[in-house]
């Protein structure tokens, strides 16, 4: 669409125009007569796809996912105001604190007579003061383009993070005066640490006896960067939840998703004696370290491009600011100039990982029952997908049992909500990101309680053609937390979730459904499913899965929590778990 310069234009087709300058392929979120004007702009759109969703959580966390899984490309929601900010403010609060880019542009009341209450009229900037990056109300047709691109521009600057846009309803409807069109500009690349910075965390690596890595999303995008860096120093390398797909699983050198009690034994193992430890794009978040369970060694070398996450839970030695996409390659530049000779430790140490993560692997075969073991359903899922297959996860125990027995191969391809922990992700996020990528696989895990949340959007993965396939873990309760409650209580509380007919929400969204009932189901019943969401028509897989054992992560967490409870407090907590363990 072409807008001269200094001519008049309405405020919609100024959205279309901004948006089509910039990496966006789809719009997700539901029309309404604050947006309409822009929906039909978008819909004439020949290169902007727009998405009706079934409610604007769902919106915004397929733009979430869109972010993740296609870095080229920004998510975009095009919601209404109040309620439609509201719903989808679950996943604008996952991007803020996961560090996706996305961008949210609302309508807004009148902003051109002077009114009384109107529709929908709320401060929506205070409500998303602690969610967002930046928000903008425009109050002109001449700032529409520009402030869209500043949006872009703060959403993908240093830390990324959402941004809001809001642009009343009479800019959208009306012609005014256009202005000077500006050019897009992209963001300025973030600063970069000194050379004497560099070359001191080289010298630390190299003086210590056991260096480990440890990398988070940040570090998604130099994985070939992060291999080398490990096999010259012959160092394990663990990964924070959302960073799983940072490192390849099938690496020699690939230890597991964090290293406290709550990981698994070869990553526990593998940091015992850990005494210098370069941590890339990781917050030192409460997941991957177990709640702050993990011992960090006093020689710590951070590297992120937010400041603010420095010292913020753990002391650094050696803080370097800057992306590590440009860092990075740098410290592996010097640390090849020296030629560190680690060959030995670097077999030792693949070695004890390999025998620790075949002796879990048993441990989890090992376990009888009429239900789906997990471990043999990932075992599974993993022959049949390619390297370059996503799968998404959502929030709950089968988000650890993933991170603990699936083995991810390929940068981007595990997307998981971590820090905000929201439930419902999965659905929607796994139709983002197919929506982006129609020509990948991409399926989705959840537990039957977040399934619940927003399992309906497979409405629109139905209407748009979209081949998922969801992988239900079915067991009839809020398993994570049932499991957190029967440690410390021996009592569970207001976790079932009484008894769901999966198939009746098939029918109702058109999608396909097969059930999963025991492991020598597996092969064939997965095949079925991805053979099926190739013709895209999504799948709808009623795993009936056995949670009765517990993933290292939960018994780790628990254990850590309870270590720090005061004596009194933790007496009382074990004595009465043991009374009603004795008494029922």
């Amino acid at each position: 669409m072409a807008i001269q310069s200094g001519s008049k234009c309405s405020g919609a087709a100024l959205v279309r125009h901004a948006l089509e300058q910039l990496p966006v392929s789809h719009t997700f979120g539901i029309p309404g007569v604050h947006t309409t004007e822009i929906y039909d702009e978008l819909g004439a759109s020949e290169k902007i796809h727009p998405v009706l969703v079934t409610h604007e959580a769902g919106a915004a966390f397929m733009a979430d996912c869109l972010s993740r899984t296609r870095p080229d490309r920004i998510g975009v929601c095009v919601i209404v105001p109040a309620a439609g900010l509201t719903h989808a403010m679950s996943g604008i609060g996952e991007a803020f604190l996961d560090g996706i880019p996305l961008l949210v542009i609302s309508g807004g009341t009148r902003t051109d007579i002077p009114m009384g209450f109107q529709l929908h009229e709320l401060d929506q900037h205070q409500i998303l003061a602690g969610l967002t990056k930046g928000s903008w109300l425009v109050r002109e047709h001449r700032d529409i383009v520009p402030t869209i691109f500043e949006a872009y521009r703060r959403a993908m600057s240093g830390a990324p993070g959402p941004v809001f846009v809001e642009i009343p309803v009479n800019l959208q409807l009306f012609r005014g005066e256009v202005g000077e069109l500006p050019a897009f500009e992209p963001p300025a690349p973030a600063p970069l640490p000194p050379d004497a910075a560099l070359d001191a965390a080289v010298d630390l690596l190299l003086a210590a006896q056991s260096p480990g890595l440890f990398a988070g999303w940040g570090a998604v995008d130099v994985s070939p960067e992060l291999q080398r860096l490990a096999e010259l120093l012959g160092a394990p390398v663990s990964t924070t939840l959302q960073g799983v797909s940072c490192f390849p699983g099938s690496h020699p050198l690939h230890a597991g998703m964090g290293f406290s009690r709550a990981a698994v034994p070869a990553a526990e193992n593998a940091f015992r004696h850990c005494d210098c430890l370069l941590a890339i794009g990781t917050r030192f978040g409460e997941i991957p370290t177990g709640s702050f369970g993990c011992v960090v060694p006093p020689d710590l070398i951070h590297l992120d491009i937010d400041p603010g996450v420095f010292d913020r839970n753990f002391k650094a030695r050696l803080a370097l600011l800057g992306d590590a996409r440009a860092v990075v390659p740098r410290l592996l530049a010097r640390l090849e100039a020296r030629s560190p000779d680690c060959a030995a430790r670097r077999a030792r140490v693949a070695a004890a990982l390999a025998a620790d993560k075949a002796a879990y692997r048993r441990e989890w075969l090992a376990q009888a029952s009429d239900r789906v073991n997990p471990a043999r359903f990932f075992e599974v899922l993993r022959q049949q997908l390619s390297d370059e297959a996503i799968v998404v996860v959502d929030d709950g125990n089968h988000t650890f049992l993933a991170a603990e027995l699936f083995e991810v191969r390929a940068p981007r391809t595990f997307v998981s909500p971590t820090d905000f922990n929201c439930m419902g992700y999965c659905v929607p996020g796994a139709i983002g990101a197919k929506l982006a990528s129609p020509g990948r696989t991409v399926v989705g895990i959840a537990g039957d309680g977040a399934f619940l949340m927003t399992g309906l959007e497979l409405l629109t993965a139905t209407t748009e053609g979209a081949g998922v396939v969801i992988f239900v873990f079915h067991d009839g309760e809020l398993s994570q937390i049932a499991q957190g409650q029967e440690i410390p209580y021996n009592r569970k509380t207001c976790t079932v979730l009484g008894a769901v007919k999966l198939e009746g929400i098939a029918l109702a969204t058109g999608a396909r459904y097969l059930a999963l009932d025991r492991d020598e189901q597996l092969a064939s019943g997965i095949a079925e499913a991805l053979a099926t969401a190739e013709r895209g028509q999504p799948v709808l897989v009623d795993v009936r899965i056995d949670y009765s054992k517990r993933t290292r992560f939960t018994q780790g967490v628990v254990q850590t929590v309870l270590k720090r409870f005061p004596l009194g407090d933790k007496v009382r907590f074990i004595g009465r778990a043991l009374l009603r363990k004795v008494t029922g």
